[in-house]
């Protein structure tokens, strides 16, 4: 055991390394073709930094990943896959950094990146099995797990908003995914060699992205999201849901931030994946929490899901379930206590009243019910009207 976290060790420090050297070149690069983050106020003014940052951070993640690859890696088709599908994500994103590309464009890029791991690598999600009932998606399984490859692609690239953010909820990921296969017994697979080459070279990159941000991954960082498509689906899916599910429980940060971003623009009658200033981190820092602050507040829950899916797979579901619950009730008040989903959350979204025809300006119960007419004010508004009345009669005369 002891010799096996020794040679992790040294595949992290490696790759590592070389990662936070390549981000002083890939900073020169960038400002040399113009992949530079200049923020805009034609974009609604939601970017957060103020000054002009080169891009390109995830090309030197995957650099590190190639020469700790070369070093620690075995060739198989698998593996030629990986490479091959990493390349077009990587090439996809350099060329929207460059100069930003149709939305469509880049989903073909991933589509092809995705399918080149489905069929020329045979990594499939074809099996699940729960509650003793087994589930085959028989020929559905290649375009369900291109689905599955996309999405976490692009989930991680949408909850870049922050300096340190994706690239931090990326290494508890891989962290995790790291510990459980030590305990598991899987040191020297193709899943663990994948996860101890990402740690590294998304180390080194966060060294040089956190607060106050030198390099942003780009749009490249979708390649985070496909190597993390890709861990899961390997070792890590199983027949067993539980399997697969301890791996997407890591990732339920940019998930649920994903899932209440369209829950939000459906409700305002906007298009789902239309850009906004109302993510997780945006409501934080609505809070007056600081950039770290906020960043370190997400690492935390992040970290808390991370627990729980570490003692779900050593058996321990009492802590994993109490961890749960703890999670629960703080999304809940996350939800009711913010504008993640509604602008004001403790009333009712205006698209539901205007469904409901009632006045949207209004509280929902001034809607419901309406308010009483106070007789007493009435009547003295009538007595003062007498009075007025009478004593302009008697001047006249």
């Amino acid at each position: 055991m002891k010799m096996q976290i020794l040679d992790a060790s040294k595949i992290v420090l490696v790759t590592f390394i070389c990662s936070a050297i390549i981000m002083e070149g890939m900073k020169k690069i960038a400002a040399h073709i113009g992949a530079m983050d200049i923020p805009r106020s034609d974009e609604g003014n939601r970017h957060i930094h103020k000054n002009a940052t080169p891009k390109l951070g995830a090309v030197g993640i995957f650099l590190a990943f190639l020469i700790g690859y070369m070093l620690f890696g075995e060739q198989s088709v698998r593996m030629n896959s990986i490479l091959i599908g990493s390349f077009i994500m990587i090439l996809t994103g350099i060329i929207d950094d460059i100069a930003p590309i149709k939305a469509k464009h880049k989903m073909l890029g991933h589509i092809i990146a995705a399918s080149i791991i489905v069929f020329y690598g045979g990594i499939l999600l074809d099996q699940i099995t729960a509650f003793g009932y087994s589930c085959n998606f028989g020929i559905l399984a290649y375009p369900i797990t291109i689905l599955f490859i996309v999405a976490c692609a692009n989930i991680i690239n949408l909850i870049d908003g922050l300096d340190g953010l994706s690239s931090g909820i990326c290494i508890i990921f891989f962290t995790t995914i790291a510990i459980i296969g030590f305990f598991q017994g899987r040191y020297g697979s193709l899943v663990m060699i994948l996860t101890l080459l990402m740690l590294g070279s998304t180390l080194g990159f966060l060294l040089h992205n956190f607060n106050p941000a030198k390099i942003f991954a780009g749009d490249c960082a979708t390649f985070l999201g496909f190597m993390i498509a890709i861990i899961t689906l390997l070792e890590f899916k199983g027949p067993a849901l539980i399997s697969f599910f301890v791996p997407i429980s890591i990732l339920s940060i940019p998930i649920l931030d994903t899932l209440f971003a369209i829950i939000r623009r459906l409700l305002k009658g906007q298009p789902p994946f239309k850009a906004d200033k109302e993510h997780i981190h945006h409501q934080l820092l609505g809070m007056n929490f600081s950039q770290r602050t906020t960043v370190l507040i997400i690492y935390a829950i992040n970290i808390l899901f991370a627990m729980a899916s570490i003692f779900y797979t050593l058996k321990a579901n009492r802590e994993g379930i109490i961890i749960y619950v703890v999670i629960f009730i703080l999304v809940i008040w996350f939800v009711f206590h913010t504008s993640i989903i509604s602008d004001k959350s403790k009333n009712v979204p205006k698209a539901i009243k205007k469904s409901l025809k009632l006045d949207p300006e209004k509280p929902l119960i001034t809607n419901i019910i309406p308010k009483k007419k106070n007789t007493t004010n009435k009547k003295n508004d009538n007595e003062k009207t007498k009075v007025t009345n009478s004593t302009k009669k008697k001047n006249t005369k």
